[in-house]
């Protein structure tokens, strides 16, 4: 999470190439952190570029260098005020989540650098992820007084109960990319951004030349068991909701702010 974003800043962008590989690529200037304004942004792109005839294949990434998603935005947090509020921003990610899972297409994701919190939540929710070894990830909610529970199904569903709970409850430490690979997150790990480039292309124009009917229908199937995931994770949105307005939340904020 960031403690200085600008909540109007950022953009989704989206293009489709001759392949019929379309690329959708969200961007904010505090490490990619992702207000709500945004989250619902990426949402809506994803479903409506899931929906395009021309699209046969989706990648997922983010713009920059550096940390790939640091999760969602510090200043909208501490300005959450009741839980109709903190349902709200805590349904962000939910949102996303949900249209990867409910896209019709594969999704590949690029993963450059850091995923912190929810950037993690939306790695887990792509359908084959690529990573550079600077990629390391963390789920650093308990860290400010609530937790990981709406990217959590998610997270779980690629990396298994075991290795969510390392995440989850040594909240300040980050894991390494190769340990997300190992774990099931990440299927590729490559040693820098332009080899990542070049593997995420050429997987994509692989998948581009399948039967898109064989591919919608693997989709289902990789997704199976989640269909009750639309009131899933708007419940777990509602438990972070509350926690936010705990004393022990706020006070943990603070003392992170004034780090």
């Amino acid at each position: 999470m960031s403690t200085s974003d600008t909540l109007t800043a950022g953009k989704v962008e989206a293009t489709t190439d001759a392949h019929g590989i379309a690329t959708i690529s969200f961007f904010h200037p505090s490490h990619n952190s992702l207000p709500g304004a945004l989250l619902t942004e990426l949402a809506t792109t994803i479903t409506t570029v899931s929906e395009a005839e021309a699209t046969k294949v989706i990648i997922l990434k983010s713009d920059g260098t550096k940390t790939f998603c640091a999760g969602a935005s510090f200043d909208e947090l501490i300005a959450i005020e009741n839980e109709a509020q903190g349902l709200e921003f805590f349904s962000g990610f939910a949102k996303v989540i949900n249209a990867c899972r409910l896209s019709s297409k594969i999704i590949i994701g690029r993963v450059q650098g850091k995923a912190i919190g929810g950037g993690v939540g939306v790695a887990a929710a792509t359908d084959y992820c690529f990573a550079t070894s600077q990629a390391a990830v963390k789920l650093s909610e308990l860290v400010v007084g609530i937790g990981p529970f709406v990217v959590g199904p998610a997270v779980e569903r690629k990396i298994g109960v075991a290795a969510y709970a390392q995440l989850a409850l040594d909240a300040a430490e980050f894991r390494s990319a190769e340990w997300a690979q190992q774990k099931g997150l990440y299927a590729e790990v490559l040693d820098s951004v332009e080899t990542l480039d070049a593997a995420v292309q050429a997987f994509a124009l692989k998948l581009a030349a399948y039967n898109p009917e064989a591919l919608t229908d693997l989709k289902r199937v990789l997704w199976a068991g989640t269909d009750h995931w639309d009131q899933l994770l708007v419940e777990r949105a509602g438990i972070s909701g509350r926690l936010v307005l705990s004393e022990f939340t706020r006070q943990a904020i603070q003392k992170f702010k004034g780090k």
